[in-house]
Order: C-alpha cells, then structure tokens, then sequence
C-alpha cells in the first residue's frame, strides 16, 4: 500500500481512551488510531479528521511508536473533541457499518 500518511512523522499524544489511545496533529489534521483486536483484526486503524482512512498491523517507522507512555497527554478537552466524533466505532469494521461479532475478538 502506498499512501502519503506512511511517511509522515506525526508526534503522537495520548488521548486517555482505551479504544483510541492516540492522536497527532499532522498538518492541520487530526490523527486518531484505534486499537483493534490483533491478530483476527489489523492492530491500528487510522483515523484522519473522523473518517477511517486504512489498517496497519506495525506501524512505519516514520511514526515512531504510537502507543509509548512516554508521549505526552492530550487535554482532556481537545482530546474528547478529536475522539468524540468515532468514539462509537469501537468494534472493528464498526466504521463502514459492518462491526465484527465474534465474540472470541470483539464480544
């Protein structure tokens, strides 16, 4: 897959959400990713400005490590602005309207 957000080096926060621990502002547009149910379902999806743009199971290395402890904290402000608008697609393929139901993944 070639698309231009795997080269980008966005400086990851956490958001204090267990479904969606981090997010990046990366040109004016928020990142957020999800964690999903790895391995029956790609460990991260991406998120940018609310809308699902693709899976990864590792992320490139131009992003660093998304989910370090390191990384600094969001406001939990700004950080329920940028979850708020997909913190119902918690289930995998939730976001496209055909959210996994196997109870062994994401039951």
């Amino acid at each position: 897959m070639s698309h231009p957000a795997l080269h980008a080096r966005p400086r990851w926060q956490r958001t204090g959400h267990a479904y969606f621990p981090t997010a990046a502002l990366v040109d004016g547009h928020w990142w957020v990713l999800r964690i999903n149910s790895f391995p029956d379902h790609p460990l991260w999806t991406l998120f940018i400005d609310g809308e699902r743009c693709f899976d990864v199971d590792d992320a490139p290395p131009a992003w660093g490590e998304p989910a370090a402890f390191s990384a600094p904290s969001l406001d939990e402000v700004t950080a329920a602005r940028v979850v708020g608008p997909i913190q119902d697609f918690v289930g995998y393929g939730s976001e496209i309207g055909d959210p996994c139901d196997n109870p062994f993944c994401c039951g």
